[in-house]
């Protein structure tokens, strides 16, 4: 089996990026934003650490960001669990 050089993951990053006609970004970008997505879609932290393939959810946690309707959302959770 042959081995791949160290940079070919990078250039076939390159090329899907371009034919997709998408900024320059890099995999590690890439990887943040699909769990930030994932996390705001409602996915548990659980499947999205299986997803990123961390084995510790804290390195999930590192990789995840809190948009502000998120925020928002936890705080009117508690006064509507409350007052209704």
């Amino acid at each position: 089996m042959a081995t791949q050089s160290p940079t070919e993951d990078w250039k076939i990053w390159k090329s899907i990026l371009q034919q997709a006609g998408v900024r320059d970004v890099r995999v590690h970008d890439a990887r943040r934003t699909a769990a930030t997505l994932l996390i705001e879609q409602g996915v548990n932290i659980r499947v999205v650490q299986q997803v990123l393939g961390h084995t510790r959810v804290t390195t999930t946690e590192r990789y995840t960001h809190v948009s502000t309707p998120l925020m928002r959302d936890a705080g009117e959770r508690p006064a509507s669990a409350l007052w209704g």
